[in-house]
């Protein structure tokens, strides 16, 4: 199995696609915990190495203090906002495997923000498609060619898994 060609440019720009989908529903976590700095940590990171910076331990801890501060919110939207937050850290470190599973780097703060918005709209699907339409606009063509080196994202995942998919396809229109 080859590997998938990655350029530091490529992560660059997917790690700031997918900050800027988690920016868009930090306030949700914010609300729900407005004293945890860990989910706009994360993002912050994820925004310094998309300008730039390194890719290094103090990249990956803030992503795992935003997965710790999911465990912490008190709704299940401000857990899915983390998780985007933790989602944007983590995209610096999509892996060069030409799998499925690694889709969920790419689009995976995406998917988790607009599940964390369409839980804040009344668990409506309207709200969710309109976020994957969003995050589609956020997209550079750069985005999409990365996606493109790969699979379809995976079945499974049950809703986060279906926006994944969702966002996905159409990325790949």
């Amino acid at each position: 199995m080859s590997e998938v060609e990655l350029s530091k440019q490529d992560l660059r720009e997917v790690t700031a696609f997918a900050a800027g989908c988690a920016e868009a529903v930090l306030s949700i976590f914010e609300a729900d915990r407005p004293d945890d700095s860990r989910p706009r940590d994360a993002i912050r990171a994820a925004w310094e190495f998309a300008r730039g910076g390194e890719r290094g331990k103090p990249l990956r801890d803030t992503a795992w203090a935003a997965l710790n501060a999911a465990k912490s919110a008190d709704t299940r939207a401000a857990r899915e906002a983390a998780w985007a937050a933790m989602s944007a850290a983590g995209a610096a470190y999509l892996h060069p495997l030409p799998k499925a599973s690694q889709v969920k780097h790419i689009v995976g703060a995406g998917a988790y923000a607009a599940r964390a918005a369409e839980l804040v709209g009344g668990d409506d699907p309207a709200v969710g498609a309109d976020h994957v339409k969003q995050a589609t606009d956020l997209a550079t063509p750069v985005v999409v060619d990365v996606l493109k080196r790969f699979p379809m994202a995976p079945a499974g995942g049950g809703r986060v898994g279906e926006l994944i998919r969702m966002l996905d396809a159409a990325l790949r229109e």
